[in-house]
């Protein structure tokens, strides 16, 4: 595989636009034939089955980050021009709205996805929150919702109290 200069970053866009940004996108790189400065444009999703009030039953999908689609390009004047002028971005995710690109780190947790956190606690464990305004507090896991990626978890204020906290799996780790 080649090595590529460009690098994953986060565009933010109205609620509800995320679709139509990543298609607008798509469709100006087909029609420059800029492929190769805009590799990627990804909505993040996970699916999840539902039932309906008439008891079938769907599968829907929903946006893992909703208001933000991920763009994997190089970063030069017409590619940012591009995605910074699509209509519904308010801007890139980075300071003053620069664009500042994903670390290896961040795109190797996000490629990993949900999945690992899925068996990695249990009601009952004792973990740290690693993300959030409750960060560095802690808690024992008091329920888990694997379907919806997210925990109770009972967290021990400064005062001594504890207050149930619905938190992702992913804003938590084992201690």
């Amino acid at each position: 595989m080649a090595y590529s200069e460009a690098k994953w970053y986060i565009l933010h866009t109205y609620s509800g636009y995320e679709n139509k940004v990543a298609a607008d996108i798509t469709k100006l790189v087909e029609n420059r034939n800029l492929q190769n400065l805009i590799e990627e444009v990804v909505i993040p999703t996970v699916k999840r089955t539902v039932e309906k009030d008439n008891g079938d039953v769907a599968e829907v999908e929903d946006k893992v980050y909703p208001g933000y689609v991920f763009v994997k390009m190089v970063e030069t004047n017409e590619s940012w021009y591009i995605c910074r002028n699509a209509r519904g971005v308010t801007g890139f995710v980075g300071p003053e709205g620069k664009p500042t690109p994903l670390s290896e780190e961040e795109v190797r947790e996000l490629e990993q996805g949900r999945t690992e956190t899925e068996v990695a606690f249990e009601v009952g464990d004792r973990v740290a929150i690693k993300q959030g305004v409750l960060e560095g507090f802690e808690g024992d896991i008091a329920e888990i919702d694997a379907e919806k990626q997210t925990a109770v978890v009972n967290v021990e204020n400064m005062f001594g109290e504890v207050t149930p906290t619905a938190l992702e799996l992913a804003a938590i780790k084992k201690i």
